[in-house]
């Protein structure tokens, strides 16, 4: 056996990815589940393999080295955001690594309510698609959540880009976007994907605005050109430098058509400073949680 000192390179990237915190996956019940895979095969031809209920899921993150993992829902529909919330912080009780967001449809009855009684279970932000849910990020029915959010101290995360398949939608992209950062400059929001495909100006908005972040969910994989049309290289190790503070990591887990360990190897392959790798893989998450200490990787044994 090689001494620790020369170790295999992969092998010691692996080390420094853990502990991590993947801040954009998805938990949704059986059939909800099914249904997204099923879209998404349609729509983009993608193929899963990967486990969808939470024990499953928890399995592989936890072999991976991550030690707490976000699950965002979204209601593509009005009248069935409480159910899903509701189920998704009982999900959040049974794990020791699950932190649920809360979601709301814009044309739910009372959204703030439903907003307001997901915080008070349990649910530790917001999460909007809005191309599915057809709202522009600073939509006017949206403003009784965002002013909820903005009480509790919660984030909210969006799916604001226009990848993989909305550059027709008039609901994403950085200039609907940069009106919500202006219209409530307070929240902290997340543009998920980096906001591909229009990341230089998601990335000017990470630089001008400190509650402003972006996760790397896919568009940062080493599957990014075959799944999404996006070559990571395009993003120089200088800016992930630059903004680790406002760049976190995130996978879209399970609903990747490729394994796990691709969502990461890209970034580990990068050799970011040691600070870089542990803002982008753990400390900026915590930061943008709002968390009061990070979580602990447990082992099989424990």
């Amino acid at each position: 056996m090689s001494p620790p000192d020369q170790r295999d390179p992969s092998e010691a990237r692996e080390t420094s990815f853990r502990p991590a915190i993947d801040s954009h996956t998805h938990l949704f019940p059986g059939r909800l589940a099914d249904a997204i895979q099923r879209s998404l095969r349609a729509e983009a031809g993608w193929e899963f393999s990967t486990p969808t209920g939470r024990t499953g899921i928890e399995a592989v993150l936890r072999s991976a080295g991550v030690a707490a993992y976000v699950a965002l829902p979204y209601a593509h529909e009005a009248g069935i955001a409480s159910d899903l919330n509701e189920w998704l912080v009982e999900q959040a009780d049974a794990s020791s690594s699950l932190v649920p967001f809360a979601t709301v449809h814009p044309d739910d009855e009372d959204v703030a309510g439903v907003v307001r009684e997901a915080f008070e279970e349990g649910a530790r932000g917001l999460k909007f698609h809005c191309p599915v849910q057809e709202c522009r990020p600073a939509d006017s029915r949206l403003a009784p959540a965002l002013d909820v959010a903005a009480a509790y101290d919660r984030p909210i995360t969006y799916h604001g880009g226009t990848a993989p398949m909305f550059e027709d939608s008039p609901y994403v992209g950085a200039d609907v976007f940069a009106e919500l950062v202006g219209s409530y400059p307070e929240l902290r929001i997340c543009c998920a994907h980096m906001g591909t495909y229009e990341v230089e100006a998601f990335l000017d908005l990470a630089r001008d605005n400190e509650h402003v972040y972006l996760d790397t969910t896919v568009a940062m994989s080493a599957s990014a050109e075959e799944t999404v049309g996006f070559d990571p290289s395009t993003i120089a190790d200088e800016t992930l430098v630059e903004l680790s503070e406002s760049i976190m990591y995130g996978s879209d887990f399970p609903n990747i058509p490729y394994p796990y360990r691709e969502e990461r190897a890209g970034l580990l392959a990068r050799d970011l400073p040691r600070k870089t790798a542990r803002d982008v893989f753990y400390r900026t998450a915590i930061d943008y949680l709002g968390l009061e200490e990070g979580p602990a990787l447990e082992t099989e044994s424990e």
